[in-house]
C-alpha cells in the first residue's frame, strides 16, 4: 500500500480523500493557492505545498506545478478529487510518466469517456440509446443556430470537456442559442481551457439518474446502484438521493449492467459514473460518464457501505475488488443537500465573504461497514445518520475563485420518509453567518410536494419557482406553533431582563401573562402560564398547547417540544422577539404587550428605496462586457451586461423598456453587490 498520497484538489473533497487516507494509514500531501493558505485541507494534510497565485489556471490546474509538489514530497499515488485535474489526460500520462499512481482511470478511459463528444459516438457504437444531436464540433454562433434548427429547439449548448453545471445553456430559439454557444464557449474556455462545444436535443420533463461503477484492473466490474439528481439549479445538482424513487429493479439492472459494459468496453479502472436522462416510461438514455468521483458520492456510500475513496485507491494500488454484484445491497435511503455560498432571494447568485459563523448539526454515524466485502448484520445500526463534508470552518473566507460549495450535507435513515425528515431537522440545525447560504432553498425543497411524493423532474426548480425563490410563508398551523414557542421563549427573556434590572433598582418589574405576537402579517393573542416543566400557551380563541425547551437567553439554536411536535428554531434576538429560520421560513416574531402592540400598530410602514431606474450588481463580480451604450433604447429582456463570478458567466436583462442615461462600469471592472452598473430614464 501507498504511504503517502497526494490530492491535488481543495476544498471538502480533499479533506473528504483525507479521511479515508488517515483512516488507511496513509500520510497526506496537500496543495494551496495564497486564497487558501489557511483552507481547512491545508490543516488536515500531514504536509503541504504552496502551488501559486488564487486563479486555479495559475495554481490549481498547472500541471507542472502539481508535478514539482510531488516531486517535493515524494508522495507515491495522486487522487484528483473532482473537478480541476480530475479528468484530464495530459495530467494522469504525467503521472504515468513520473512513476506516479493516479488515483483514478487510465489515461485511454478518461480520453474516451471525459470528452463528451468521444463518449457519445463510442456509446453509440455499443448500441447504447443516446439522446439526438450533433457531435461534431461547431466553429460559430450561426453554425449554433443551423444545427440547433436541424436538431429542433429546445437544444442543450454543452462543453465538450465540461461539468458541474458550466459551459452548459438551454436554448428555446435562434438568440438564446447564439448567446448560449458564446457564454458556453467562453465558460468552457476559461474553467477547462477547451472551449470545444456540441449540441444536442433538450428532453423536456426528465429525469437525471446515474448508476456509480466500480471496476479493477482485473478485469471485475460492478455497480453500486444510482443515484437520483433531478433537482437541479442553472444544471448544477442541488440535491441528490439514493436510491431513486422512480426506479424499479428491472431498469436499475439493465441500467447497471449497461452501465458496467460500457466501462468495460473502454478499459475503465477505479470508481467513475455513468449518467443517464430517463423518461417518464423509464425509457433511459445515455448522456455522458464522469470519469472521477462525484461530488453525489456520499449517497451511495450511505445505502451501500462501501468508502468509494477507499476502494479506488485500492485499485490504483493493484488490488482486486473483493466486492461482488451480489454484495451490493441497497439499505435505507439517503439524501445529500449541497449548501452553497450564494444567494437564493437573488436568483441564487453568489455570495462571498467571512463566516462569521459556521456550525453544522452534529455528525452521527449509522453503523454502516462492509468487512471483506459483506455486511455485518442485516441492516446499518442506529435509526438515522448525519454526515456533512466539509472543507471551510468558523471565520474562514469564501473565495471568488473558486466553486460556491460550501458543505454537503447528507442523511441517512431506513425509509424515504424518515430520511426527508432527519433532512429537515439538520437543515433547520444548521447555523451560517456572514455570507449568503441557501438552506432556506434547501428546506423548502424537502417540503415540496413534489419532492415528497417523488414526482420530480430536471425541471423541478424553473417550474415550482418560475419567479426565483421568494422564500417561505409557514402555514396557519405551523405558523401557530412558532408564536406559541416564541410567546414562550419571551417570557425568559422578559423575566431575566427583570431580575437584572431588579438589582439595580431593588425591585423586580413584573412579567405578566398576556402577550401579542406578530409574525408574517399574522397576529395572535395569547396567555402564557408557565412551571417548571414548560408553559401552557392559550390562544384567544381557546385552545392551548403544552410548549417546553431548554433554550435559554443568548443561544442561537432552541430545539422546542409542541405536544411532541419537535421543532428547531434558529434564534436571533431582536428588541420586540426575535428574528427565526425554521423549515425555510426566515422572520421577525414579535412579542408585544397588549399595549405595545396597539402602538405597534400605529407606526408607518417603512417603505423600501425605489431603485427601478437602476442595474444593480446582484453578486460580487467581474464585468466581462457591456452590451449597451448610453442613449440605448432597451427592450425587456434584451442584454445589457454580462458579470463574472465564480467561474459562471451571468448575463443580465432590462426588465422592462428603457433609455440608458449613464453607464458606471466597463468591461474588466470588479463590483461589490449593489454597485450600480448604469442607469435609466
Amino acid at each position: 500500500m501507498f504511504d503517502k498520497i497526494l490530492i491535488a484538489n481543495r476544498g471538502e473533497i480533499a479533506c473528504r480523500v483525507m479521511k479515508t487516507a488517515k483512516k488507511m494509514g496513509i500520510k497526506t500531501v496537500a496543495i494551496y493557492s495564497d486564497a487558501d493558505k489557511n483552507a481547512l485541507h491545508v490543516k488536515m494534510a500531514d504536509e503541504a505545498v504552496h502551488i501559486g497565485p488564487p486563479p486555479a489556471n495559475q495554481s490549481y490546474i498547472v500541471i507542472d506545478k502539481v508535478m514539482d509538489a510531488i516531486k517535493q514530497t515524494g508522495a507515491q499515488a495522486v487522487h484528483p478529487g473532482y473537478g480541476f485535474l480530475s479528468e484530464n489526460s495530459k495530467f494522469a500520462e504525467a503521472l504515468e510518466a513520473a512513476g506516479v499512481a493516479f488515483v483514478g482511470p487510465p489515461k485511454g478511459a478518461i480520453e474516451a469517456m471525459g470528452d463528451k463528444i468521444t463518449s457519445k459516438k463510442i456509446a453509440q457504437d455499443a448500441d447504447v440509446s443516446t439522446v439526438p444531436g450533433y457531435m461534431g464540433l461547431i466553429e460559430d454562433a450561426d453554425e449554433a443556430v443551423k444545427i440547433s434548427n436541424e436538431i429542433g429547439y429546445p437544444v442543450m449548448i454543452k462543453a465538450s470537456a465540461g461539468g458541474g453545471g458550466k459551459g452548459m445553456r438551454i436554448a428555446w430559439n435562434d438568440e438564446e442559442a447564439r448567446e448560449g454557444f458564446q457564454s458556453s464557449k467562453n465558460e468552457a474556455a476559461n474553467s477547462f481551457g477547451d472551449d470545444r462545444i456540441f449540441i444536442e436535443k433538450f428532453v423536456t420533463q426528465p429525469r437525471h439518474i446515474e448508476i456509480q461503477v466500480l471496476c479493477d484492473a482485473h478485469g471485475n466490474g460492478i455497480y453500486l446502484n444510482e443515484r437520483e439528481c433531478s433537482i437541479q439549479r442553472r444544471n448544477q445538482k442541488v440535491v441528490e438521493e439514493a436510491p431513486s424513487p422512480f426506479l424499479d429493479p428491472e431498469t436499475r439492472k439493465a441500467m447497471g449492467e449497461q452501465s458496467v459494459a460500457l466501462a468495460k468496453a473502454v478499459g475503465y479502472t477505479s470508481a467513475g459514473t455513468v449518467e443517464f436522462i430517463v423518461d417518464g416510461d423509464k425509457n433511459f438514455y445515455f448522456l455522458e460518464m464522469n470519469t472521477r468521483l462525484q461530488v453525489e458520492h456520499p449517497v451511495t456510500e450511505l445505502i451501500t457501505g462501501v468508502d468509494l475513496v477507499e476502494q479506488m485507491i485500492r485499485v490504483a494500488n493493484g488490488e482486486p475488488l473483493t466486492i461482488t454484484q451480489d454484495d451490493v445491497q441497497i439499505n435505507g435511503w439517503a439524501i445529500e443537500n449541497r449548501l452553497y455560498a450564494e444567494d437564493p432571494y437573488r436568483g441564487f447568485l453568489p455570495s462571498i465573504g467571512r463566516l462569521t459563523k459556521y456550525r453544522p448539526p452534529a455528525e452521527q454515524a449509522a453503523g454502516l461497514m462492509l468487512e471483506n466485502g459483506k455486511w455485518q448484520g442485516d441492516a446499518p445500526a442506529g435509526d438515522h445518520a448525519v454526515r456533512n463534508d466539509t472543507g471551510v470552518y468558523e471565520g474562514g473566507e469564501i473565495s471568488m475563485y473558486y466553486d460556491p460549495m460550501i458543505a454537503k450535507l447528507c442523511t441517512w435513515a431506513p425509509t424515504r420518509e424518515a430520511a426527508i425528515e432527519s433532512m429537515r431537522v439538520a437543515l433547520d440545525s444548521f447555523e451560517v453567518e456572514g455570507i449568503g447560504h441557501n438552506l432556506p432553498f434547501l428546506s423548502a425543497v424537502m417540503d415540496h410536494p413534489k419532492f415528497i411524493s417523488g414526482d420530480m423532474t430536471t425541471a423541478f426548480i424553473e417550474e415550482e419557482y418560475p419567479e426565483g425563490f421568494q422564500g417561505v410563508s409557514l402555514p396557519g398551523d405551523a405558523l401557530r406553533k412558532v408564536a406559541a414557542a416564541a410567546a414562550a421563549m419571551y417570557r425568559v427573556v422578559e423575566i431575566r431582563r427583570a431580575r437584572i434590572s431588579g438589582t439595580m433598582d431593588n425591585h423586580e418589574r413584573s412579567v405578566g401573562n398576556d402577550w401579542v405576537v406578530t409574525a408574517q402579517d399574522e397576529s395572535f393573542a395569547v396567555t402564557v402560564d408557565a412551571d417548571q416543566e414548560g408553559s401552557t400557551i392559550t390562544f384567544a380563541e381557546g385552545d392551548s398547547v403544552r410548549v417546553s425547551s431548554d433554550w435559554v437567553p443568548g443561544h442561537s439554536l432552541a430545539h422546542i417540544d409542541i405536544d411532541g411536535t419537535k421543532l428547531v428554531l434558529k434564534v436571533e434576538q431582536t428588541p420586540n422577539g426575535f428574528g427565526i429560520r425554521t423549515r425555510g421560513a426566515e422572520m421577525v416574531v414579535n412579542v408585544f404587550t397588549p399595549r405595545q402592540a396597539e402602538l405597534a400598530a400605529l407606526m408607518p410602514e417603512k417603505v423600501a428605496p425605489d431603485t427601478s431606474k437602476l442595474l444593480l450588481c446582484p453578486m460580487p463580480g467581474l464585468i466581462v462586457k457591456v452590451d449597451v451604450e448610453v442613449g440605448d433604447e432597451v427592450q425587456e429582456g434584451q442584454a445589457l451586461c454580462t458579470v463574472e463570478a465564480m467561474k459562471m458567466e451571468n448575463i443580465l436583462r432590462a426588465e422592462k423598456k428603457a433609455v440608458v442615461t449613464k453607464i458606471n462600469a466597463a468591461a474588466g471592472d470588479s463590483l461589490a453587490v449593489d454597485d450600480i452598473i448604469m442607469e435609466f430614464e
